[in-house]
């Protein structure tokens, strides 16, 4: 997966966490949550676009960390909306699975550039 493919999919998390979340029950703690999880599910979006205009190697790694945490948070917020049991079915089963695949990516890429950055000095 190219950058660009991947900046069009952390694209389309994000926009589909925001539709999701339209679909949220509208209890305060479901607003708060869902707000959470919009927050982070943009960030990863956001700072996956600024980790592709990395000033230095430095730059690049602290950024994708950066993005591999917010993947992360957004995975624990969906992990704790199917605990409340605010939401279920296909798209939110979706949205689990993609939050734990980008999750992956990063943490992995992060990993990476932090090994190299090493070997190389």
């Amino acid at each position: 997966m190219n950058a660009k493919e991947l900046r069009d999919r952390t694209q389309r998390f994000a926009v589909r966490v925001v539709q999701f979340c339209r679909t949220l029950p509208g209890t305060w703690e479901a607003r708060r949550i869902g707000g959470q999880l919009i927050d982070s599910a943009t960030s990863v979006y956001g700072n996956y676009r600024a980790t592709c205009r990395g000033r230095s190697r430095a730059d690049f790694i602290n950024k994708i960390g950066i993005v591999e945490e917010e993947a992360d948070e957004s995975l624990g917020w969906l992990e704790l909306i199917g605990a409340l049991e605010m939401a279920s079915g296909s798209e939110f089963d979706w949205l689990l699975r993609e939050a734990d695949e980008l999750t992956a990516i990063f943490s992995a890429s992060h990993k990476t550039a932090q090994a190299n950055r090493q070997r190389r000095g």
